[in-house]
């Protein structure tokens, strides 16, 4: 898979994209990232991104010539043609080409979600853009991007940090990127519950125990025990989840105790 990233500040990606996981997916080849700065595709001699805004306001708003220009050089087979900024006829009609789907990261965008990773793990090409200053001008919003997605309700000096987590969560569901293939369906949120507990050496930790059913080797046992968990940690911190998630009878079961238990305390 491979990740454009549009920022006015390509320098903070370089130590995390370095690291762990993301460094070696690139290595193998799983991963391609590329970050390009906007300000490389400006005209000017001062390379200016942002402007006030029309009709007076506070901060600044990226300009929409250098970003339009940006995706039109990194696009692959939708080479962004007679895009408004290069016609002499304005008010001719404007049509973007097919192209990978560009994400604006803001904090007006929909919610990101493991189901979203998912969903952009399957592509075999992404553009993100990190959003700054006071936003973005609206034209790149309703011609250039594809969707807006937000990392949480508050409000970050930039994309970029947005941006990281995105390119992270998508990256560990990319086939081989975390070795064992099972790894990430048993993450939280994957199978739509919390993930719970796990211990490893020592068993006897001071006066702590690791529990009887994880040493036991009995593979079944330890299957429902872990779903057990995950249903008790879910119940507890994030109870609106069970709403959505699929339950068998077993789980069903359980529920009720965890229901039995907080009633009689």
């Amino acid at each position: 898979m491979r990740i454009d990233i549009l920022t006015l500040f390509p320098e903070v990606f370089e130590g995390y994209f370095q690291a762990s996981i993301l460094e070696r997916a690139q290595e193998t080849d799983l991963l391609q990232i590329y970050t390009h700065q906007i300000r490389e595709y400006t005209t000017d001699k001062h390379h200016v991104t942002d402007e006030p805004p029309y009709g007076g306001g506070s901060g600044m708003i990226l300009k929409p010539e250098p970003i339009f220009r940006a995706v039109n050089a990194i696009a692959p087979d939708g080479v962004l043609e007679n895009w408004p900024g290069d016609q002499e006829n304005r008010g001719e009609q404007w049509q973007p080409p097919s192209r990978p789907p560009l994400i604006l990261l803001t904090p007006q965008g929909k919610s990101f979600n493991q189901k979203m990773a998912g969903e952009l793990a399957l592509l075999p090409r992404l553009i993100l853009l990190c959003g700054r200053y006071e936003g973005i001008d609206e034209r790149v919003r309703e011609h250039l991007v594809s969707a807006e997605l937000s990392i949480g309700d508050y409000v970050l000096t930039g994309g970029e940090l947005a941006a990281m987590v995105v390119v992270d969560a998508v990256a560990r569901l990319i086939p081989g990127v975390l070795g064992a293939e099972d790894a990430a369906e048993q993450d939280s949120f994957a199978t739509g519950l919390l993930e719970g507990p796990h211990y490893t050496r020592p068993a006897t930790f001071g006066q702590w125990v690791v529990p009887d059913v994880l040493r036991s080797g009995h593979a079944a046992r330890i299957a429902r025990w872990r779903r057990e968990q995950a249903l008790r940690r879910t119940w507890q911190r994030r109870p609106e989840l069970l709403l959505t998630v699929e339950l068998s009878e077993e789980d069903k079961k359980f529920l009720a105790v965890l229901a039995e238990e907080q009633t009689a305390k």
